[in-house]
């Protein structure tokens, strides 16, 4: 069982860039699908990035171009790249996690695919 922890979220302005983090210590994330989705005030949950075992990513349309998703060197955490920030990107930013085994090309933007969830990292963007 996975215990999910974000960090790295802030205040920055816009155009800057942050860089999320999502582990669960003493776990790795070998056989899972990692994804990222966001959540901003009055508004649904909605998918930001997912990245497969094998690294294959897929970004919501919103964040292409500005947004990686990357998993570390030993697999123990997994990254959010966030660039050129804009005030639409201030959410709460949760990490979740999928067990895919050896199917290491699965990526999931469903959040509903999801089994373990973090509780969010906030991340506000002032214009």
């Amino acid at each position: 069982q996975l215990h999910l922890v974000e960090s790295g979220g802030g205040l920055v302005q816009a155009g800057g860039s942050l860089r999320l983090s999502c582990a669960s210590p003493g776990r790795i994330f070998s056989g899972y699908a990692m994804g990222w989705f966001r959540q901003a005030p009055g508004k649904e949950r909605e998918f930001v990035s997912a990245i497969s075992g094998s690294g294959i990513t897929n970004n919501a349309d919103s964040v292409k171009g500005r947004f990686t998703a990357s998993r570390g060197n030993e697999d123990e955490t997994v990254y959010l790249q966030m660039n050129s920030l804009k005030p639409e990107d201030t959410a709460t930013y949760y990490c979740a996690a999928k067990f895919t085994g050896d199917d290491y090309s699965a990526y999931y933007s469903d959040e509903t695919a999801y089994t373990y969830w973090g509780r969010g990292t906030q991340v506000t963007v002032s214009s």
